[in-house]
């Protein structure tokens, strides 16, 4: 092979890794976005749109690039894509880590958070000129071109020309190629290995940290193998060509070593910097939850399984005065996702509310019937034990219920509830479940994540809760918890109209109690709902369950009532979702 067909080559190659990388880091601010400000369609769409937006300004843009410099420019674009990249990712989630002043206004942040996919663009903008043209200078024979790319390239057109044929009038073009149709092939087969190798591979096994380090590594690494390639010290012979590069800029060499050399050790030891800057994240916007000073938090644990992100943390009171939240200077908690999902001061409160106080609204023993959506902490089952129910209990995450078995924070509020004789667990969704069993149940007890994710939308659809009214008995009753209506009046009318269009037609709504920082004051813990079809027996807490009779002076004014409507709110449906659903906790 000449040395002007490996030059052209290595510069598809190259054409092909940039490709990869620009369309991945699309992805990567995608996801990124939508972890911190939720909405997945909503992020992905506007970045998708400004990636684009921008990809069109620096291609506009090139043609003002110094005509007889491409490949210093070149150069120059991988290195700053290679620096601004990481840099950006940092900036989305520094913006959602440190306290920013009311003052600032929110569009300001919008606006700063989605700078990183404009930069990223607009870099990206400049490659596909810059390379079409140092292939053209290069390409000024076909030969010019390696002989296996043609032939290859040659019967995929051919292929691609037959199918055009049936459509359109062709006329086969047999002459040579344009710098300009090669390279663009070469990017759009590049883009779509990067979509691919990004959701099958980089994202699953390794995150979004590492993955954004990897991609910047592949950018400096093309920079380096372009200048060493094409750079007037190029280790190849010059006879036959002008060296591309006729100038780089040392300071700008010596910068892309750096962060080649920054980028490697960063992959090489991806696990511990993606597990440190994970709890960095995480306990700085734990903290930002309380004033300033309050709370100390350190995550002691996390992982992911294939549907969730698990995190162990302990979070200590430091503020002035009493502790108002729990009791004691310290306590353990547990996150799923960005939501706080249970801690050691109200965990057992929660189940009470969730379990006992409607388990003194039906008979006990095992000709009752309850199915648990979710809870795959076994916590619930283990309260519906004291009541010899049947149970069944459906979970998608089969890991996370396998690891909560055995773990110490778990096994002191489940009690090995697993075990429990009137127990059958399925693994699958449960919207499929209420889909397609045919038992009907006395009580169903959705213990389901909170609405913070569009992932989670169906368990707030009005598809899902009109599958779990047509499981009920003819008494039946559906429980829920529930965000507060004052502080979320968004999703508690998008949420309220869509369990009404289910066919829920009368609601119970109560709290669940506890003295949770041990002042002698009962603390309102969690709100939940009873849902119904039709009318029910009311709540009578002097023949209700133990829990029930201890706080019974709370539950005496506990009234079914009808399920209101609120006008201009639209129903929360699997194919026109209401976004107003989702929370931002």
């Amino acid at each position: 092979m000449t040395e002007r067909r490996t030059a052209t080559l290595t510069l598809l190659v190259l054409t092909f890794v940039v490709s990869f990388c620009s369309f991945a880091y699309e992805f990567v601010y995608s996801e990124l976005l939508t972890v911190m400000y939720g909405g997945t369609v909503t992020q992905y769409v506007i970045t998708v749109g400004l990636y684009f937006f921008s990809l069109g300004i620096g291609a506009a843009l090139s043609d003002d690039l110094n005509a007889d410099d491409h490949g210093e420019n070149f150069f120059r674009t991988e290195v700053l894509l290679a620096a601004v990249a990481p840099a950006g990712f940092l900036l989305i989630v520094g913006l959602n880590s440190v306290r920013i002043p009311q003052a600032v206004p929110a569009e300001l942040l919008w606006v700063a958070a989605r700078l990183p996919v404009v930069v990223v663009g607009f870099l990206s903008g400049f490659e596909l000129p810059l390379l079409t043209h140092m292939v053209d200078e290069l390409d000024g024979e076909s030969a010019s071109t390696p002989t296996w790319v043609r032939r290859v390239g040659g019967r995929v057109h051919d292929f691609s020309v037959a199918c055009v044929g049936l459509f359109w009038n062709v006329e086969r073009n047999e002459g040579r190629r344009s710098g300009l149709s090669v390279v663009l092939a070469m990017d759009y087969v590049g883009g779509l290995f990067g979509a691919v190798v990004y959701a099958k591979l980089l994202y699953p096994q390794l995150g979004l940290i590492p993955t954004i380090f990897v991609l910047a590594l592949l950018n400096a690494a093309a920079a380096l193998v372009f200048v060493a390639r094409f750079g007037d010290w190029s280790w190849t012979p010059t006879s036959e060509s002008t060296p591309l590069v006729s100038h780089v800029s040392r300071t700008l060499l010596v910068v892309c070593l750096l962060l080649t050399a920054s980028y490697a050790g960063v992959v090489a030891t991806h696990e511990t910097v993606d597990e440190r800057l994970s709890e960095l994240y995480l306990e700085q916007g734990i903290e930002n939850e309380y004033p300033p000073g309050a709370m100390r938090a350190e995550v002691t644990s996390q992982s992911t399984t294939q549907y969730q992100h698990v995190v162990h943390y302990e979070r200590t009171w430091t503020g002035a005065g009493p502790n108002p939240h729990f009791t004691g200077e310290s306590e353990q908690c547990l996150r799923l996702g960005a939501a706080v999902q249970m801690c050691d001061s109200w965990a057992d409160s929660y189940h009470d509310g969730l379990v006992d106080v409607p388990m003194s609204m039906v008979e006990h023993g095992p000709e009752t019937k309850v199915l648990v959506v979710g809870g795959g902490d076994w916590v619930a089952i283990d309260h519906l034990r004291e009541y010899d129910v049947t149970v069944d209990h459906v979970d998608l995450d089969a890991e996370f219920m396998n690891r909560t078995k055995d773990d110490p924070f778990f096994s002191r509020w489940h009690d090995d509830a697993y075990e429990y004789d009137r127990l059958n667990t399925t693994v699958t969704d449960g919207y499929r479940y209420l889909q397609q069993t045919n038992e009907t149940y006395d009580l169903i007890l959705l213990d389901v994540p909170g609405a913070t994710d569009d992932d989670l939308l169906k368990l707030y659809s009005a598809e899902f809760y009109r599958s779990a009214s047509q499981r009920l008995t003819d008494d039946g009753m559906v429980v829920a918890w529930a965000y507060s209506a004052d502080s979320y009046p968004e999703h508690h009318k998008a949420f309220t109209n869509t369990v009404r269009a289910a066919g829920f037609t009368h609601q119970l709504p109560y709290w669940a109690w506890e003295d949770l920082d041990s002042d002698g004051e009962t603390e309102r813990v969690e709100r939940f709902y009873l849902l119904a079809p039709g009318e029910r027996d009311p709540l009578a807490p002097e023949n209700g369950t133990d829990y029930v009779r201890r706080y019974s002076d709370r539950y005496d004014d506990a009234e079914w009532r009808p399920v209101p409507h609120y006008r201009g709110v639209r129903v929360n449906s699997i194919f026109h979702p209401n976004y107003d659903i989702l929370v931002d906790t």
